[in-house]
């Protein structure tokens, strides 16, 4: 199993996602002798799942039944264990678009976080591209390099513990493209522009704040780089349901029916929209947005590296 490369049949070590409903989901390691509780009753590893085609359809001891689905870095973001705040894929489908990412792309990170952004990134350039991502904070620099390595992509990354804003990124005129998530995205622009390739590149700074943006926007005017531009992603979604309303009374037609050229002789002018209407209900289909929403997530900064 490999969050790049997918897999037919459920192995032995695999990380799968146990589907029981749209709202409810969880990964789980996949083991040789090991069960998982659902509400539905014990998925058995060794009997349930190894060997199995992922997509299929298991049946719990309670009788109940649920999917085991192959990990992809959507689903893992929904289902990651948070150590931090993490970007979702509103946020994320616009940052790899606006830094212009594809296969063989190089990429340089800060702070790595929980993986979510990290694990899309991986997707995105392989199977010849690589991250290199930094994290300040020893211990999720740890545990993101076993998480890489749990889901096949370590080959595409490189985790290093250190503190981007005083040592870089270790690396040097050798990024597509450089990403942003720290506190003071401002002290890091100088290390960023030293690590995107001498021919140009792109960045973006993810920040909460519009404090931080002002700063960072600032910061990197003074670097050299152009068309600086910042962005927000609101997500809004959408109940959709099945109304009725009645059909309103408007009156009975003129019986001068001759008012408006209609002739009862001629049967052309049967089904006339004059004629009376019946009262009653007519449904249909209405969008309404959800009273509470996600809003506000961060501002997201890009530009581009001068060649001059």
């Amino acid at each position: 199993m490999s969050f790049v490369e997918y897999g037919d049949t459920i192995k032995d070590g695999d990380t799968a996602i146990v589907f029981l409903g749209h709202e409810s989901m969880f990964p789980v390691k996949v083991q040789h002798g090991t069960v998982t509780q659902t509400k539905y009753g014990v998925i058995r590893h060794s009997t349930d799942l190894i060997g199995k085609k992922y997509g299929s359809k298991v049946t719990c001891s309670k009788g109940g039944w649920v999917f085991i689905l192959h990990p992809t870095p959507e689903l893992w973001t929904m289902n990651l264990p948070h150590r931090t705040q993490i970007l979702y894929s509103t946020d994320i489908s616009i940052i790899t678009m606006m830094l212009e990412l594809k296969p063989g792309s190089i990429v340089c990170e800060s702070g790595t976080g929980s993986g979510s952004l990290s694990h899309a990134l991986i997707r995105t350039v392989a199977p010849t591209g690589h991250l290199y991502t930094v994290e300040f904070h020893q211990q999720r620099a740890e545990k993101a390099r076993e998480e890489f390595r749990e889901h096949g992509v370590e080959h595409l990354v490189t985790v290093t513990n250190q503190d981007v804003c005083k040592n870089g990124f270790g690396v040097s005129n050798v990024a597509d493209a450089v990403f942003l998530d720290i506190p003071s995205p401002w002290e890091a622009i100088g290390h960023a522009k030293s690590a995107l390739k001498a021919e140009g590149g792109r960045i973006c700074s993810f920040s909460p704040c519009i404090e931080q943006v002002q700063r960072t926007c600032l910061a990197m005017e003074e670097h050299g780089f152009t068309e600086i531009n910042t962005l927000e992603i609101l997500l809004r979604v959408y109940n959709v349901r099945t109304i009725s309303l009645q059909i309103p009374d408007l009156g009975k037609a003129s019986e001068d029916n001759s008012s408006i050229g209609f002739d009862s002789s001629n049967p052309s002018d049967e089904g006339s929209p004059c004629t009376n209407l019946q009262q009653g209900t007519v449904q249909f289909k209405s969008g309404v947005p959800l009273r509470e929403m996600v809003g506000h997530t961060g501002y997201l900064t890009f530009a581009t590296k001068s060649l001059f």
